[in-house]
């Protein structure tokens, strides 16, 4: 048999244990309700900071477009300037130049033609040119022409013509 005070000091001790027991369990069930509720906001808060990450992702893709778009744009647009400035003022250019030569052919022909013409009056006329200096007419003669009296125009024997 047990002693009545050993009786005494047993029962609290048991009812401690029980106590200690219920609490040990409850917590357990706490920290496991705690543990799942945490478990769901965390997955929860994972969900929403993937979303919001996918957002902003989405956003940089996009100023990344719109930053790299517009440079190649603007670069684009000078270079169809550069280039599409340069060929109208290279086909001006050559138009021009097509144009002189043209012109200048036209002339060398003018020139010979004139040169020709000059060549058959001189042979039409024997040399024979008409010239006025200073208000005195002269008949200028080939080279080699007797003139009475002797004068001459430009090394050239002539005649003198009065105004009368």
């Amino acid at each position: 048999m047990t002693s009545p005070a050993n009786d005494l000091s047993d029962r609290p001790r048991r009812r401690l244990e029980s106590e200690r027991r219920e609490i040990e369990e409850l917590t357990a069930s706490e920290l496991r309700r705690l543990g799942e509720n945490s478990r769901r906001v965390a997955r929860n808060a994972l969900g929403t900071i993937e979303h919001d990450t996918e957002e902003a992702t989405g956003r940089v893709r996009e100023l990344l477009m719109k930053a790299w778009l517009r440079p190649l744009i603007v670069g684009l647009s000078l270079w169809i300037g550069f280039f599409g400035g340069s060929w109208a003022t290279m086909r001006w250019l050559a138009g021009s130049i097509q144009d002189r030569i043209e012109t200048l052919a036209e002339l060398d022909y003018d020139i010979q033609d004139a040169r020709q013409t000059l060549a058959q009056l001189e042979a039409d006329t024997w040399g024979i040119a008409l010239l006025e200096i200073e208000g005195e007419r002269y008949v200028v003669l080939p080279f080699g022409t007797l003139a009475d009296p002797g004068w001459e125009v430009r090394d050239r024997p002539a005649v003198r013509l009065s105004n009368r």
